[in-house]
This record gives C-alpha cells, structure tokens and sequence, in this order.
C-alpha cells in the first residue's frame, strides 16, 4: 500500500501531498465562481474561505515533507490568482455592481477591475520570480492576495451596513490592489 501512496511524498510528482492541497485550492476557488455566478453570495464565500484553508495548508505540507519544487511554486500562484484575485473581484462585482450599471460610470468600473486583476497577477508573477524553493521570507514585500481577498471581503461587509455606496467600494477596491504591489512589510505567518 505504501508504495502505491509514494508518490505523495515525491517532490519530483506533480501530484505529491503539497501540489494536491494546491488542486482543492483550486477546486474551490472554481466553486465560489460557480456560487457567484449563481447569486449564492453564501456558498461562495464559504468556497472562497476553504480555498484560503488549503493555501495555508499546501505551504505547511511542502515546506515539513521538503516537497517544494518550481513546479509547486507556479501551481500555487496559479491558485492563488483563481482564489484570491478573479474570485474576490467577481465577488465584489456581483455582489455590489452587477444590475446597477446604468447608474454608475461603467469606464471607472471597468477601469477599477481591470486596475485590481493586473496588480494581483504583477504580485504574483514577482513573488514568484523572487522565490525559491523551499525557502520562506521573513517578511513579504506589499500585501498577499490572499489578505488583498480578505481586505476586499471586509469591504463588502462594510457595504453591507450601508454605510458605504458602491463608488467607496470601488475606490477602495484600487486602494487594495495599490497595495499588493507597495513596499509595505506584512510579516509572513
């Protein structure tokens, strides 16, 4: 039995233990899309959280089996870029703007999602070709997509209170893509 299994502690397999949290990541980054597309701002969340869940855990399970490869490396800024920047950006879209935009200026609004997207997918391909394998900085440099997701969440529930309109959302929403690629130091977990 064990040796069917191995290939789960082989970094050289693009399916070991690590790069499979990797694939839920991914899998439920797709079903919070699913959910959002399905005005099921619930269940999206919930998907959106448990791919937060299986980021942490695929960095745990790479760097305590030493499983941490180029290949691991791409695959989760891959998911990261699924979970914590199109999802939290469909999120926002379809949850705050989505049937109101006769009333807005749809140039700012695309502007805004356009603006968020590159600067999470800037970060991502700059994290990544400042990594190495196996290695964890102390600190990262502009804030992670994944706490850029969680920034955006809180965001919507302040909208929520109604307290804000959907134009503070969508500056904010800038403001936390500015983020990603600042020199702001976040101590890495």
């Amino acid at each position: 039995m064990g040796l069917i299994f191995s290939f789960l502690f082989n970094r050289n397999s693009h399916f070991n233990l690590a790069n499979i949290a990797t694939f839920f990541n991914i899998a439920a980054g797709i079903f919070a899309i699913y959910f959002l597309t399905h005005q099921n701002f619930f269940a999206a969340a919930l998907f959106a959280w448990l791919a937060g869940g299986f980021d942490i855990i695929d960095g745990k399970i790479a760097r305590k089996y030493n499983l941490s490869t180029q290949f691991g490396i791409q695959l989760d800024s891959y998911a990261d870029f699924l979970s914590f920047v199109i999802v939290p950006s469909m999120y926002i879209y379809f949850a705050v703007i989505d049937t109101k935009e006769e009333f807005l200026n749809m140039y700012f609004v695309s502007f805004v999602f356009i603006y968020y997207v590159i600067s999470g997918l800037r970060r991502l391909i700059q994290f990544n070709i400042n990594s190495n394998e196996g290695e964890v900085e102390k600190f990262f440099t502009g804030v992670p997509t994944p706490l850029g997701a969680i920034l955006l969440f809180a965001v919507y529930l302040i909208y929520l209170t109604g307290f804000v309109n959907e134009y503070f959302v969508l500056i904010l929403m800038v403001v936390i893509g500015f983020t990603l690629n600042s020199k702001i130091k976040i101590k890495h977990l």
